[in-house]
């Protein structure tokens, strides 16, 4: 069968994405490796999936991405964006040796790291284009997936979006800088961008339409097959609730466990309500501070939990806005809290408050404000309905193993062009 290389930015939540993807192909009986700096070999969990390092990354590049998500005080964003251009400057020098040595069929290729693409067009490469996060993919009237903003088609909602997104070019233009100086000693046509540097045989996304805001132009080869995610073993086991008083799960992603003082909040806002919390910390707190969650409000504080499971029992779910988290909300049709902090996760929650599946807040909201989000969401049964209604397109979306068939198809020569991708 075939060798497909992954090409993707060492973030947990991608990796783990793009992890269940590797599977269901090697399942199909292709080999699959990964292609990532050297610290990034511990993000894969599956043994069975080849690991190529490349090395003379700048130093600290995903380390200094990770504080930036985790204390957006402690570091220039600018610097952060610096550091993507040094990846992918280095990522274009390195692979078409790597690529040539390996001998892939083809590469699939995280949104979020044009060097890929860049390089599979230089050497004659077919390419798949992964949404781990929310689609980069741009469409005149409506918001970058980065901003917070609304929904709207009036003239100031068009303003705001326009201008938003020329601020975002300009800060992003020392990594545009870098994707066009390659493009060019490849002798490829320029690139506007991260948007510019997709694949055209088939895109694939993990974003439902019904969790997007409507869009009328993505092209052909673009696919919405929903979370992709790895079978496994669920925790069958029930947390011992007490009937009488509504369940609330909070979590704040592998990122940004460490948040105390959030946490703290949440759970203040819990007790108030008279619920129960159980807080999973994702390994970011230690013992002390657990026990004053644990008096603050919350019944448990784990490093980490079944979600799935839990989601399938609580009444809410407090998160940063994580979009495997918010599809998992909507698998169990459980009302949000989206409490944002960076990357896409302002976008994320924008688009569960405006298709009503949920209410978004502020990191910095008072004790009295989450209680009052989370009393709307524990009291009106439109969140829940609204949350029902889109878990006839998650359950028909196909996940990972219709992203694989996909893959499979695009790659192959057989298939050159997206008309030819199954849909």
């Amino acid at each position: 069968m075939s060798h497909y290389a992954v090409v993707a930015p060492p973030l947990f939540s991608h990796v783990r994405a793009l992890q269940a993807l590797a599977q269901a192909l090697m399942a199909r009986g292709h080999r699959i490796t990964f292609i990532q700096p050297p610290e990034a070999r511990s993000l894969l969990s599956d043994v069975n999936i080849a690991f190529e390092p490349v090395e003379n990354l700048p130093a600290g590049t995903p380390a200094r991405a990770f504080r930036l998500t985790v204390n957006p005080r402690s570091l220039s964003l600018f610097g952060v964006i610096d550091d993507m251009a040094h990846a992918t400057d280095r990522l274009c020098g390195a692979l078409p040796a790597i690529l040539n040595r390996l001998a892939v069929d083809g590469l699939i290729v995280d949104q979020m790291e044009p060097a890929g693409g860049l390089v599979a067009d230089a050497l004659g490469l077919p390419f798949v284009s992964v949404a781990c996060a929310l689609p980069v993919n741009r469409e005149a009237g409506l918001p970058l997936p980065v901003m917070p903003f609304a929904w709207g088609t009036d003239h100031r909602a068009q303003k705001l979006y326009h201008t938003s997104q020329q601020l975002y070019d300009w800060m992003m233009r020392g990594h545009t800088r870098i994707i066009n100086r390659h493009a060019r000693a490849f002798g490829l046509p320029t690139r506007q961008g991260l948007h510019d540097c997709l694949s055209p045989l088939a895109q694939i996304s993990q974003t439902l339409p019904a969790l997007d805001f409507p869009r009328r132009a993505l092209p052909a080869g673009f696919h919405a097959v929903g979370p992709l995610r790895s079978p496994g073993k669920t925790d069958t086991s029930p947390w011992p609730l007490n009937p009488s008083r509504p369940f609330i799960f909070a979590s704040l992603g592998t990122l940004q466990g460490h948040r105390f003082r959030l946490f703290n909040t949440i759970a203040r806002a819990c007790r108030r309500l008279d619920a129960q919390l159980l807080i999973a910390h994702c390994g970011g707190l230690n013992s002390r501070q657990a026990e004053k969650l644990r008096r603050a409000g919350a019944g448990w504080v784990t490093d980490f939990a079944d979600q799935d499971a839990v989601l399938r029992q609580a009444q809410a779910v407090v998160t940063h806005g994580g979009l495997n988290t918010v599809v998992d909300a909507v698998k169990n049709a459980t009302p949000i809290l989206a409490i944002p902090i960076a990357f896409d996760q302002p976008g994320v929650a924008a688009r569960v408050a405006w298709r009503g599946i949920g209410r978004r807040a502020s990191r910095f909201s008072t004790t009295s404000t989450l209680a009052r989000h989370l009393n709307t969401l524990l009291s009106d049964n439109r969140y829940r309905e609204n949350l029902s209604a889109m878990q006839a397109q998650l359950s028909s979306a196909g996940g990972a193993s219709a992203a694989a068939l996909i893959v499979e198809q695009a790659l192959s020569p057989a298939f050159p062009t997206a008309d030819k991708v199954a849909p």
